[in-house]
């Protein structure tokens, strides 16, 4: 319960309804899921090795939004879906499409998923991630505009 003043200066109580509490059960649930979903992870001190980077610019890429993570393992750590990285860096068709989805008002969580979901009547791939590596952009893209309608 809360109390606020009215417009004529009156003060009431007025309930205020809780949001939703997640359960940490609720949690683990949807991290294992998203880890099994995704399969291949690598954490950030393994990609600044395989490129030969410093981990610093590894948190660039992040910070950017050129990369994605989410805490798996048991150590929650931060880590990457692998397929999210390119032979030279983060793969470059994925940040704007992250840009349009989240601008569709998804986490990064549901945005992960989204990618890695299985769609068999997208062309090139029966993911979203697949038909961007085999260069379906323009219709990833324009799938991903649509959600957010």
């Amino acid at each position: 319960m809360r109390v606020t003043a009215g417009g004529s200066g009156v003060w009431q109580a007025v309930v205020v309804a809780e949001p939703h509490a997640v359960s940490d059960t609720d949690d683990a649930d949807e991290a294992a899921a998203l880890e099994a979903l995704v399969g291949d992870w690598s954490y950030l001190p393994d990609i600044a090795a395989r490129y030969g980077v410093p981990l610093s610019r590894v948190r660039r890429h992040l910070a950017d939004r050129e990369l994605l993570t989410h805490r798996v393992g048991p150590n929650r750590a931060l880590a990457v879906p692998t397929d999210f990285l390119g032979p030279d860096g983060p793969r470059p068709e994925l940040k704007g499409t992250f840009t349009v989805l989240a601008d569709g008002g998804m986490s990064d969580l549901e945005i992960i998923r989204w990618l890695h979901t299985v769609d068999t009547s997208l062309p090139g791939g029966n993911t979203p991630l697949a038909a961007l590596a085999a260069g379906f952009k323009t219709e990833i893209r324009r799938r991903a505009q649509a959600l957010a309608l």
